[in-house]
């Protein structure tokens, strides 16, 4: 059971960083992965890390840095957007589309995993981690199709596999559900305010007066497990 501290990113106390595996997990999650890997591995398959535990600070920088406009803010169709012209409500939801809330990322929590084939890079392809990677023809279709009939068995399952009105689709995201459903029940708008008060983030009054909203559409608002990986997680 993850305490307030870690789930929502200001602790570290709930992961260890695996170098060998390129990124910090939860310690439940690491067996799990490593499973998951080595079982691909004999499918020709070298499924990598692109990004696992961030912290609380690392993500309040990537916030902080697209709400000044430091960094490019798309659309839904990756199309750049004229920063000048936003408002402070279509900021937060431009930044929103696409990178969590600080204190309520699931990158937090250790047991979310941003992946790819490292096997399938081809020589100074530069990894984008976007849809189209993933569809057909797309130079990670492969590990996908083998994700859709595999990481389940292994506890694992994409939340967010579809567009549900919040944030876009990210099928390289996977979510290690023996832990991630406990913290994902415990992450209330409460929490997160009582968080973002206390911190010096950019924008973060508006962020409070709407965090209702915002839990709603962009933090509890994901595609959730299967009735079949349900049952495996509460077997026992």
């Amino acid at each position: 059971m993850l305490d307030e501290l870690e789930l929502t990113g200001r602790a570290r106390t709930h992961v260890v960083q695996h170098d060998e595996l390129g990124g910090a997990l939860h310690m439940a999650a690491v067996d799990a992965f490593r499973a998951l890997r080595e079982t691909a591995a004999g499918d020709g398959i070298d499924v990598a890390i692109a990004s696992a535990f961030r912290d609380f600070a690392s993500q309040r920088r990537i916030w902080d840095l697209k709400f000044r406009g430091e960094r490019p803010l798309y659309d839904a169709n990756g199309v750049q957007r004229e920063f000048e012209r936003l408002t402070e409500d279509e900021i937060i939801e431009a930044i929103l589309c696409w990178s969590a809330l600080p204190g309520g990322s699931r990158h937090h929590w250790g047991t979310e995993i941003d992946v790819f084939d490292r096997a399938a890079v081809p020589p100074g392809y530069r990894v984008r981690l976007l849809p189209e990677e993933a569809a057909p023809g797309g130079v990670f279709h492969r590990l996908h199709c083998w994700l859709d009939v595999n990481m389940e068995r292994f506890g694992f399952f994409r939340p967010y596999r579809a567009f549900r009105g919040g944030v876009l689709p990210e099928p390289w995201h996977l979510s290690y559900a023996p832990v991630s459903l406990q913290a994902a029940a415990r992450m209330t708008p409460q929490l997160l305010a009582r968080v973002i008060e206390a911190s010096d983030m950019l924008g973060k009054a508006r962020v409070v007066e709407r965090m209702a909203e915002i839990h709603e559409r962009y933090v509890a608002n994901i595609d959730p497990p299967t009735d079949g990986l349900k049952a495996l997680v509460v077997s026992p």
